[in-house]
């Protein structure tokens, strides 16, 4: 017998349309992945995505176009797409030869629509229109953002993708991201989203590259502290070699509260949600090669710095790579939203997600 809970996720699931209003922060494949679960339950979905990508097809198109990149925002518009296989495999299409060798059909699609709409967001909402997107895919900002890095050692980093393939990771981290121009404007729309979400995702996704360089925009940050939503910080799987080597759940959002110049998330970030699902030993070892472990969540530690620590086993593997099983994300998304005011008549989240099985 579901609880009345579950009965309302049901319901969510039966009738999207119905769905909260949930705003998703972030970058890479890691925000498309909560997407694509979000989108089973609410179809008032907002993913307001990066725009510092300055690497692969996204650079060259950047450099060659003078436009924003377009990468993580075709991500986010598939992971949202109502659309069949064939044409997902179709935008997903990276050239092998010629000239296009590296450029991503999806990429050159949206590049196309840029040239024949008024600004980049503009050509975001027609290629989302084109593809019958369920919910909006709105960049942070449309001025020409980069992104840098100041390491321990005193060194510079300029741009997201020489930050991702810096090598000298060890006893020389990332101490602080800028952004230039140091005040640029977010968008308008990203803004407004905010203040009328429900529900306000940070993450998954690289935390120095993905997530904080959407926080640098004060007006950002002004409008998550000051909205009423759920605010609900997802922590990454895996560490990541050239950004966070070694770090727990805990420092995932020292480095976050300290962008922010805050010493605790009151008024930011309202819950983080870790992983405890155990992971077999022998990818855990493949991953290790590559520099990346299991990242640790200690909860007296995630806690002291103000957020619940939700602890639930979100680790999946598909073809050897570990992702967030994102139905069960988007669930203990729901439900945190859900508990909102109920909790005296509710046993506690992480046991009713233990106990209760999963949806039918």
């Amino acid at each position: 017998m579901f609880t009345e809970i579950e009965e309302r996720i049901i319901q969510y699931a039966r009738n999207p349309v119905n769905g909260p209003n949930i705003v998703v922060i972030g970058g890479g494949t890691g925000l498309s992945t909560v997407l694509r679960g979000l989108k089973l339950f609410s179809n008032n979905l907002t993913a307001i995505v990066t725009v510092a990508d300055n690497g692969g097809s996204s650079g060259m198109l950047r450099e060659d176009l003078g436009m924003l990149p377009p990468g993580d925002i075709r991500n986010c518009i598939l992971a949202l797409a109502d659309a069949e296989p064939l044409m997902s495999d179709l935008l997903n299409y990276r050239f092998s030869e010629g000239r296009l060798k590296g450029q991503n059909f999806g990429n050159l699609l949206i590049a196309a629509m840029d040239a024949i709409s008024d600004n980049f967001y503009d050509a975001v909402r027609n290629v989302s229109k084109v593809l019958a997107v369920k919910g909006r895919v709105l960049p942070v900002s449309l001025q020409n953002i980069q992104i840098g890095a100041h390491l321990r050692d005193g060194t510079v980093i300029n741009g997201e993708s020489e930050i991702g393939q810096r090598k000298e990771i060890l006893d020389n981290e990332i101490v602080r991201i800028f952004m230039e121009p140091e005040k640029a404007r977010a968008l308008p729309e990203a803004i407004q989203a905010l203040f009328a979400a429900d529900v306000i995702v940070i993450g998954p996704g690289s935390l120095y590259t993905s997530i904080i360089p959407n926080l640098l925009f004060s007006e950002i940050q002004t409008a998550i502290e000051h909205s009423q939503a759920v605010k609900i910080y997802v922590c990454n799987l895996m560490t990541q070699p050239a950004e966070t080597f070694g770090y727990t759940a805990a420092q995932h959002l020292k480095a976050i509260l300290s962008h922010l110049e805050r010493e605790t998330s009151e008024s930011f970030i309202d819950y983080c949600i870790v992983n405890n699902a155990w992971i077999d030993r022998r990818l855990i070892a493949r991953y290790r090669l590559e520099s990346a472990t299991p990242v640790l969540a200690e909860r007296a530690s995630v806690e002291t710095l103000g957020p619940k620590m939700i602890d639930v086993p979100l680790a999946s593997v598909n073809n050897g790579t570990i992702r967030h099983d994102y139905m069960l994300l988007a669930r203990v998304i729901l439900r945190l939203w859900l508990e909102r005011g109920r909790r005296s008549s509710h046993k506690p989240l992480t046991q009713q997600i233990k106990t209760e099985g999963t949806l039918t």
